[in-house]
């Protein structure tokens, strides 16, 4: 069934395409794909072949070098210039596509090629440049799950895909209403790996026409692939920008070439900083009027992870070599347009002040700054703005400095870098699951109301004591190892614990091991790191003999749970080996809570780390960058960081996400309490019981005013328990919630039916206060029972044992009638019809899922047909509409109009129903 509307929508796909600047070819088998191959490299490589086109042996010759490679090695294959040998010896140069201006590259699209072999693969659309598929769009009708799509994709790469389809960079996955793309591999690619794609202002595009219209140009899609994507050569693996780093790129680029202004980046923590400025700063290195392009990032976020990192993007790119003078003769290098450095480093090459510098006086030089907000940045732009005289400085920052939170010496991040080119904000990331929101508690550790959460009301020494007290130490401790197992998923992730200073961690760090005696049951592996003096790198300046014994301690204790050999002489490899246990655990184990006092809280990404406990005062940026260490994605045991303050944080907490969120709604970002929400929870079960005492009373109630009020209260319920749900600790439960899921879903079916008499199927000739009120369906659905998970337990139906089969048709349909999801709902008599009509005839060997799509179509059809019939309207022009409107979203009265007599009164109710009837068939069937 899905075929035919599948056939439809490649069939709008292939026009569209052609619309927009791609030639329509049928390339119906893989013997095509080659031979157009062959034809469109000999029409481009006219001149270079001195009208001579490639031989039968030459070619062969040239198919045998680049055809049937691995994805990585096609990539590489793709991208650079191929010298082939000719019959007559002479070696030609060849390019397969034009990285420099994408006119000179001839575009393509076909579809439903065929392959075959005995998997007998046929791929939907594919999009070809110069010949060679890059492309390649797997389409689902609309009601079917883009994942379905994405594991189809799965198959053919895993079964299909060889030749020159290995030359395939980007998939593109639609079910017309939902759109995503993700880069090809050799490897496994996760489904976390299908972006979005969004205009410059971060609104997300969905729909495949508009997708189609913004990404599938020519030109748009030639510079995401030449320019947007990157060949690392360290995994051996292809990596896309998603489209926030792609306008944040174009964006600085256009202002280092086009303007002498500065200008900075504002990306949230977590979303991806260092790959969009690392790009910049290569795609600048290749402009010839750019004499050099100077990535700098401070010392102490370059560890041995990070150079991994950067050497990923482009090998040998960076080391971590204190020495200046190789700076120097880097820098002197004219073949090296590019260097990542310290900032410390460069600072001490300025101030030799040497021939090597002078040359840069008056050169066009770049610096891309990462993590641009750290006020030693504003002193370094003095220094060497003095120097460069013809540099342009360009920041990136999750976390800027304003006028709220200015740096030490007054200034602001705007002050320094001007304009801020591109933002992507903790709310855009959340939203498109980039990072995870906070759930953040707050601990009280004094009983009662106390004047110490806020240091002002005493001095500074006092405060101090208060603090560290020793029964409030041990108040804490103890509650973090009750707390710890659920917190961290019991322990499958890590956590960091801040703390005020030096001695605070130590005390910390002391209580926790005399502590291990009284909880063997839930041990905990404690670490701690810090400076030899909190403001001062252990590497440089004078050292406090108190704190160099303190950690040569901590180091031993290290030494003897994790069998390694560390010395304070070789800082850098427990620094290092802290940070492996702490990312992905290492031989021996992870660490459970990390003590810190400054370092890992900002510049850190782990995703084995989802929750921070907090003993310090935190403000503005430096509060965001410590909870941002918490909200990397992993999986589902991970659905939020946890943040929890032993300190009142909470007015703290909302300024800082208010400020960089530019959002006064903080619950885009925070989650409120667990109790909080059980509270309102309860607070509107009052309510909706004061109204309707049990789900039987509901259809008693009669006069609007009270309906309204029954529906408002129900989808305060609903979103109440939404956010319930997200929490580890919800039992949905009469002795918790007061209700349990199965009253609750009583209410609910009483809910839906309200909706579907007054919003769904409303009376036209009838004004109702109804009318205005807002229903949300969607508000109380469960992702999980969809029709995909359906379809799931359908095909896996016992069709041998009747048994067995009445039991799971039974428990399907009990799952039916509780399920939230809206679509999962339009269906539910449909799916029943064919569990009892179809089902109890089918064949041991047959295809139960394809068997229901068959059934569904038919059923589709049939409705159309008896709705046209019923309607006097032509069946063929219902049918266009309605694909039509699958497409792209619209469908216009005057359309609907055509072939329609009568009065303009009776034309109108008319046109009325067939649009109400579109959308109404189309949520169903997904047509």
């Amino acid at each position: 069934m899905g075929y035919q509307s599948e056939a439809a929508l490649e069939n709008q796909v292939m026009e569209q395409l052609g619309r927009q600047g791609f030639e329509n070819v049928k390339l119906y088998s893989i013997e095509a794909i080659i031979d157009n191959f062959r034809k469109i490299l000999n029409e481009r490589h006219q001149d270079k072949l001195n009208g001579k086109p490639l031989t039968d042996s030459e070619f062969d010759r040239l198919m045998t070098q680049i055809n049937g490679k691995n994805v990585f090695t096609s990539a590489q294959i793709l991208r650079d210039k191929f010298v082939l040998r000719r019959d007559d010896e002479t070696d030609i140069y060849l390019e397969f596509f034009s990285k420099d201006s994408w006119r000179k590259n001839i575009y393509q699209v076909t579809n439903q090629v065929a392959v075959s072999d005995k998997y007998k693969g046929r791929y939907d659309v594919t999009i070809l440049v110069n010949g060679l598929p890059v492309t390649q769009i797997e389409l689902k009708r609309s009601g079917v799950a883009i994942e379905e799509a994405f594991n189809q994709i799965e198959r053919y790469r895993r079964d299909n895909y060889k030749g020159l389809f290995k030359y395939v960079q980007l998939f593109i996955v639609s079910n017309s209403q939902n759109t995503r793309y993700f880069a090809n591999s050799d490897k496994e690619i996760y489904k976390s790996s299908m972006f979005y794609w969004s205009d410059d202002q971060n609104n997300t595009i969905n729909r495949l026409s508009d997708f189609l219209g913004d990404f599938c140009t020519p030109c748009r899609l030639s510079k995401m692939i030449s320019r947007y994507m990157i060949i690392n050569e360290t995994d051996h693996n292809l990596m896309v920008m998603r489209p926030y780093q792609v306008y944040a790129t174009e964006a600085l680029i256009e202002r280092a070439t086009e303007t002498n202004n500065n200008g900075y980046i504002w990306h949230t923590t977590g979303s991806g900083k260092t790959l969009t400025s690392f790009k910049a700063s290569q795609l600048l290195s290749e402009r010839p009027e750019i004499q050099k392009v100077i990535f700098l990032v401070d010392r102490k976020d370059l560890d041995a992870q990070t150079m991994s990192e950067f050497n990923k993007f482009q090998k040998d790119s960076v080391d971590f070599t204190t020495n200046t003078a190789k700076l120097e003769r880097q820098l002197a290098d004219k073949s090296q347009p590019m260097i990542v450095t310290t900032i410390q480093k460069l600072n001490n090459a300025v101030k030799r002040n040497n021939s090597v510098m002078d040359q840069y006086k008056t050169d066009k030089v770049i610096f891309i700054i990462d993590e641009c907000h750290r006020s030693q940045f504003g002193d370094m732009h003095t220094q060497i703005a003095k120097h460069f005289t013809n540099a342009q400085f360009f920041g990136f920052t999750g976390t800027p400095r304003f006028e709220e939170n200015r740096s030490a010496d007054g200034r602001a991040t705007a002050d320094i870098f001007d304009k801020c080119l591109h933002y992507y904000l903790i709310k855009d990331a959340i939203r498109d699951g980039n990072v995870l929101g906070f759930s953040v508690e707050y601990i009280n550790t004094f009983k009662g109301e106390n004047p110490f959460l806020d240091d002002e009301y005493v001095s500074g020494i006092e405060a101090n004591k208060i603090w560290l007290a020793d029964d409030r130490i041990n108040l804490v401790t103890d509650h973090i190892y009750n707390i710890h197992s659920k917190k961290t998923a019991q322990k499958e992730y890590s956590a960091i614990l801040a703390t005020q200073s030096i001695e605070m961690a130590m005390k910390y760090y002391d209580t926790f091991k005399a502590r291990e005696a009284e909880h063997k049951k839930k041990k905990l592996k404690v670490a701690t790191i810090f400076s030899y003096e909190a403001n001062q790198s252990l590497r440089e300046g004078e050292i406090k003999e108190a704190g160099k014994d303190q950690l040569a301690r901590v180091i031993a204790d290290y030494n003897e749970m994790y069998n390694t050999n560390f010395s304070l002489e070789t800082y850098d490899g427990y620094f290092n080996d802290i940070s492996k246990r702490v990312k992905k655990g290492l031989k021996g184990g992870k660490i459970d809570v990390l003590i810190v006092v400054g370092m890992f809280l900002t510049g850190f990404d782990s995703k084995k780390l989802n929750t921070l406990y907090v003993d310090k005062n935190l403000r503005h940026h430096d509060l965001i960058q410590a909870y941002s260490r918490t909200n990397r994605v992993e999986k589902k045991t991970k659905p939020y960081g946890n943040i929890v303050c032993f300190r009142n944080l909470k007015q703290e907490t909302d300024d800082a996400i208010k400020l960089f969120s530019r959002t006064d709604d903080t619950d885009t970002v925070l989650q409120r309490p667990y109790e909080e929400y059980l509270e309102e929870f309860k607070q509107a079960l009052v309510v909706l019981k004061g109204i309707a005492p049990s789900p039987i009373d509901v259809p008693r109630i009669e006069k609007e005013e009270e309906i309204k009020f029954f529906v408002e209260t129900f989808r305060r319920l609903s979103r109440a328990l939404v956010k319930l749900k997200t929490f580890m600790d919800f039992e949905f439960k009469e002795e918790v919630t007061g209700i349990d899921s199965q009253e609750h879903q009583d209410y609910r079916s009483h809910y839906i039916d309200l909706y579907n008499e007054h919003i769904k199927k409303p009376d036209p000739e009838k004004a109702s206060i109804l009318d205005d009120i807002d229903f949300e369906i969607e508000i109380i659905r469960n992702e999980m029972i969809n029709v995909s998970y359906i379809i799931n337990l359908i095909n896996n139906i016992d069709l041998e044992d009747k048994d067995n089969q009445r039991r799971e048709i039974a428990s399907i349909r009990n799952i039916l009638d509780g399920a939230d999801d809206e679509q999962l709902r339009l269906k539910s008599e449909l799916i029943k019809e064919f569990l009892d009509t179809v089902v109890p005839t089918l064949g041991k060997d047959a295809n139960v899922a394809a068997e229901y799509l068959d059934f569904e179509e038919e059923q589709r059809i049939r409705e159309i047909q008896e709705f046209a019939k019923e309607n006097d309207y032509s069946q063929e022009q219902l049918n266009t509409l309605l694909s039509e409107f699958q497409f792209s979203g619209q469908v216009y009265r005057k359309d609907i109009e055509e072939g329609i007599s009568g009065s303009f009164l009776v034309r109108r109710k008319k046109v009325d129903k067939i649009q109400s009837y579109i959308r109404e068939v189309t949520e169903k069937y997904g047509v």
